[in-house]
């Protein structure tokens, strides 16, 4: 017999990236919320790599902080090092990286949990959801605890029936050795949800004392002041080095002897895996022609000897990763901590949601981060974040707030999951966003923090000087648009200096900063503004002018498709109804049930034919209902 024991507007179910940027978002936004995870000591854990960021995971950050989510300011306040890359090239591909101090990320992330008002942790583990007529209303716990709730939002990460695998051995675990949870998964299949197997892994960890770093090449943290918050204003500059390696001849040869010993050649791993992420031994057999491999050497941390070893995930049997670790370069005594493992684990099929992340099949239920297929704590986060946002909009009777992929990275991942599935852990790449031009990492704010403000997740104090730096911005795109420089000696001899051609007319500075040998500094010396512009203003507006023809190009083709993506499909649409389109067409319509016609369009297997038989439709039955 059940025990009722409290009632809540939200119940987030898991304490990973996902749930407690859910649980924080709800909670700020005024609904009393409950935190149910199965170890409280594993908060935020980061069961792979200790870091964060990277091209298009870094820009997530950014939004995720925009927004007024908690990931981005954790990390500037935790890491170990920060590196900008991809700095030879534009800044719609710029990619801030952090290496975390996993343990100081961990107890810092929970420490803002436990101090947050609305939020309660409890540590427990629940086995079913209490659905009726289709509505959720609550959860059974373990321990046959009943807590009631206006909406629940799942965030059980890489929990469902995980499964370690390492060579011939195999057992019932979650991440790290800690408890899986077996009951729920089967409850979620028993509610009707398609169940999908994915599989994901991580690499051995090794003593810092037995390696020996004078064989690999230092990669040190960059020299000048990094944040992912908006909101950072100290910054730490005492940086840990990472070090590169390679794998070898000798590597892919004990690898290639030990093939059969690999549980995802030998059959025992069913999961898909990550093709963005791939194991070591699945890499010498996909790029048989590669002599080596890239291998990162990382600090877990600052109070520990414990170092990541990127690059060479693996599941073969620990007498084999030692060998393969000897190997490498650097690595001849290498002292393993901890063994390589491959995990399976359960993931629901991410078209069964709608871009809200509530599921279509039970109301008042959210799912977010690698329940919905995705890897990465980024991608989590970021899920973790709207789902609590709309989670707690619901319970308030509000409109749920759904990103555009022309508005966020965010959006591009959501809308991904939503309207095309997948049959792999997903992985968010700039390649994924036809609009990358315009989500970069500088303007993150400029693009979301207007909605964060409107969920209720940015304070007025912050809107306030995130408004003084907009109108700062506009302000010196005026002044640079209305004023022209003559051809002085002045101004020709820092033409010279900067190796560009001199001028012969009078000039905007607007379109002088254009040239690729001039920046704002320069365009400064020659009319300098009333006042000394913070950093980040200069930047938007180098930037903003810099690149202006491709973003109003970018920005024309968004208002192009304006018309067909906020084109809403109604409620009465049946697509057995609609004759003209292809069987394929309306197979899929009908398992998606697409929002908008641009929802639509990105289906695998709706052709532009099927979207315009699809539209005359609408518009047809649009007339008979106004008639």
């Amino acid at each position: 017999m059940t025990n009722r024991v409290g009632e809540y507007d939200v119940i987030v179910v898991g304490g990973g990236h996902a749930g407690s940027e859910a649980a924080l978002a709800a909670a700020r936004i005024g609904c009393s919320t409950l935190m149910i995870t199965l170890n409280l000591d594993m908060i935020a854990h980061m069961a792979c790599n200790p870091s964060l960021g990277g091209p298009a995971k870094g820009h997530v950050v950014r939004e995720i902080d925009a927004l007024g989510g908690e990931m981005a300011k954790v990390i500037d306040k935790t890491h170990i090092q920060m590196r900008m890359l991809n700095t030879g090239k534009g800044p719609a591909v710029y990619a801030l990286r952090a290496q975390a101090d996993k343990v100081l990320y961990q107890r810092e992330m929970k420490k803002r949990l436990e101090n947050q008002p609305n939020l309660e942790l409890q540590q427990n583990m629940v086995e079913r959801l209490i659905v009726e007529n289709g509505i959720c209303r609550g959860v059974v716990t373990r321990t046959g605890a009943t807590y009631y709730a206006k909406a629940v939002v799942l965030t059980t990460g890489t929990y469902l029936r995980g499964k370690i695998i390492i060579g011939d051995l195999s057992y019932e675990s979650g991440p790290n050795n800690q408890q899986p949870s077996v009951n729920l998964a089967y409850h979620l299949k028993d509610l009707g949800f398609d169940i999908l197997r994915f599989k994901t892994g991580t690499p051995p960890r090794i003593n810092r004392n037995s390696i020996d770093t004078t064989k690999m090449e230092e990669q040190p943290g960059d020299s000048v002041p990094r944040a992912f918050s908006f909101e950072t204003t100290e910054f730490n500059m005492d940086q840990l080095p990472c070090w590169l390696t390679h794998t070898n001849e000798r590597t892919h040869q004990i690898i290639r002897d030990n093939l059969h010993r690999a549980p995802m050649y030998s059959g025992a791993i069913e999961g898909r895996g990550p093709r963005y992420c791939p194991s070591v031994e699945d890499k010498v057999v996909r790029f048989a022609d590669k002599g080596r491999h890239q291998v990162f050497v990382e600090p877990e941390g600052r109070e520990t000897e414990e170092m990541y070893v990127q690059g060479l995930s693996t599941s073969l049997p620990e007498e084999v990763q030692v060998e393969i670790l000897r190997s490498v370069r650097g690595l001849e005594k290498a002292e393993m901590m901890r063994t390589g493992y491959a995990i399976e684990y359960d993931a629901i099929d991410p078209t069964q949601i709608w871009p809200t992340l509530e599921t279509k099949l039970v109301q008042n239920l959210f799912t977010a981060g690698q329940i919905n297929g995705t890897s990465g704590y980024e991608e989590a986060a970021a899920q973790g974040l709207i789902a609590g946002i709309n989670a707690a909009r619901k319970c308030m009777g509000k409109e749920p707030i759904v990103l555009k992929r022309s508005e966020a990275y965010i959006g591009v991942l959501i809308d991904d999951l939503v309207t095309k599935g997948t049959q792999e852990p997903y992985r968010l790449l700039t390649s994924r966003a036809e609009y990358r031009l315009l989500l970069r990492h500088d303007n993150a704010d400029l693009r979301l923090t207007d909605i964060g403000y409107q969920a209720g997740l940015i304070s007025e104090e912050r809107y306030q000087r995130f408004q003084a730096k907009r109108e700062a911005i506009a302000k010196e795109i005026a002044r640079l648009r209305q004023t022209k420089v003559r051809p002085t000696a002045e101004v020709q001899n820092i033409l010279r200096q900067m190796g560009t051609t001199e001028i012969h007319n009078a000039v905007e500075l607007a379109n002088l900063i254009k040239r690729p040998e001039l920046g704002y500094k320069q365009i400064a010396q020659m009319s300098p503004p009333p006042e000394e512009l913070p950093p980040e203003v200069v930047e938007q507006v180098e930037i903003q002018l810099k690149y202006e023809g491709y973003i109003k190009k970018a920005l024309q083709q968004v208002e192009k498709m304006k018309k067909i993506e906020e084109k809403r499909i109604p409620d009465w649409v049946d697509y057995r109804q609609v004759a003209g389109i292809s069987s394929e067409a309306r197979e899929k319509l009908e398992r998606v049930r697409p929002i908008t016609l641009g929802q639509a369009s990105r289906i695998s297997g709706v052709n532009p034919a099927d979207i315009s038989i699809l539209m005359i439709h609408i518009e047809q039955g649009s007339k008979a209902v106004r008639k």
